[in-house]
């Protein structure tokens, strides 16, 4: 069992008095609905009617199954701890486990220094895998993540409730990806919508001495294939981000 800090003793408390019953049965259905991925929980508690489940917008079923007021006592309990789960750190930060497949993601550091955007917040659980550094925010619903080259994305977790990383993979020659887990299973970042590459350093100017990349504004097919090539000697130095290159190759062939 994680220990809960200092908000989530208060919060624990403040549930029980206002639902009518004992911390243990709110710790044991908060433990529950952690264990689920914030979207379902099954529990056992006598106070909670005995052996129970609770689905996020789905049935809730408890043991004292013609108790149809312990049973909406349920539901409700278990959709607040489900909303404050995603919105608030209820437990304490706990030491980061050693690099494995599917490891939990770790508990954020009071003391590390921050690589992510202020605007985002303080982070659930930060960690890093090889040369790639993460950050998850479920308050705001983002996941930010620093590569290697020192550029950091922002990236939309939708309605993912992040419980773990995944060992990341080699594909030949391809970077290995960064994956996560949620109640939805397991994820690479790149499934998710990018918010903002948000780079951490300016892109190199062009020197004087070096052509622009033609603007291929017509359809003259050597024109348009000297602009790929430059745009992706732009890209091997940096200059163009994926996304940025993908973008305005795929533009460029839709000309030919």
């Amino acid at each position: 069992m994680r220990r809960l800090n200092g908000q989530g003793e208060q919060a624990i408390a403040d549930l029980a008095r206002r639902y009518g019953v004992s911390t243990d049965a709110v710790r044991t259905l908060l433990d529950a609905v952690l264990l689920g991925g914030g979207t379902q929980a099954q529990f056992s508690h006598p106070e909670l009617g005995g052996r129970g489940q609770w689905m996020a917008g789905g049935m809730t079923m408890v043991g004292d199954m013609f108790n149809h007021g312990l049973q909406a006592t349920v539901s409700a309990l278990a959709t607040e701890l489900s909303t404050l789960l995603a919105s608030k750190q209820l437990y304490a930060p706990a030491a980061s486990p050693p690099t494995g497949g599917g490891e939990p993601a770790a508990a954020h550091p009071a003391n590390s220094s921050s690589w992510w955007p202020g605007d985002l917040g303080q982070p659930s659980s930060t960690g890093s895998q090889n040369e790639s550094r993460y950050a998850i925010f479920p308050a705001v619903r983002r996941l930010a993540v620093r590569r290697g080259d020192g550029q950091v994305r922002i990236y939309d977790t939708l309605d993912h409730h992040i419980t773990g990383v995944q060992q990341q993979q080699q594909q030949g020659d391809r970077p290995r990806t960064l994956s996560f887990s949620s109640q939805h299973g397991t994820f690479p970042v790149e499934s998710l919508p990018l918010v903002s590459p948000a780079p951490q350093r300016p892109a190199p100017a062009v020197s004087p001495s070096e052509p622009a990349p033609a603007s291929a504004g017509g359809t003259d097919p050597d024109a348009i294939l000297a602009t790929i090539e430059r745009l992706s000697d732009l890209h091997r130095r940096g200059v163009l981000s994926d996304e940025e290159f993908t973008a305005k190759k795929a533009d460029l062939l839709a000309r030919l």
